[in-house]
């Protein structure tokens, strides 16, 4: 558990530092993504590929081991941070949806009972729904 708070905690710190942009909210909070004149929001090609690898991990897992799932997509989401280019609007939409979706992985690997997992796996297949009708 504590090396989950502790990578929680680099995780945060990262985002903020390398995108050089502290979000404000949780994922109860609806905010709302905008797009851009009706268009999707084009993500570079430095961070689309670990995006693209989170969800196919989502997609194939085979409801055994969320632990690893967890882990798993923590990774994808490190990559994606540190690959951080983006500036803009586009960016500042971006981070609506992944600060929430980051803080979805944390719980995922925080959760006591499989339950609580499974609650959190369909949480996180619907943030890359939205991911997927925001972002290109």
């Amino acid at each position: 558990m504590k090396f989950y708070t502790l990578t929680s905690l680099i995780i945060i710190a990262l985002f903020t530092i390398s995108c050089n942009n502290a979000s404000n909210h949780t994922h109860d909070e609806a905010i709302a993504i905008e797009l851009e004149n009706g268009q999707k929001w084009k993500v570079n090609s430095e961070m689309s590929p670990f995006i693209l690898e989170g969800q196919k991990l989502l997609n194939e897992y085979n409801n055994d081991d969320y632990i690893t799932l967890a882990k798993q997509l923590k990774e994808k989401n490190n990559s994606l941070i540190k690959s951080c280019t983006m500036g803009g609007k586009s960016h500042d939409e971006l981070h609506k949806w992944l600060h929430p979706h980051i803080e979805l992985v944390d719980a995922l690997g925080k959760a006591d009972t499989k339950q609580n997992a499974d609650e959190l796996i369909m949480k996180l297949k619907k943030s890359f729904e939205v991911y997927n009708q925001h972002f290109q």
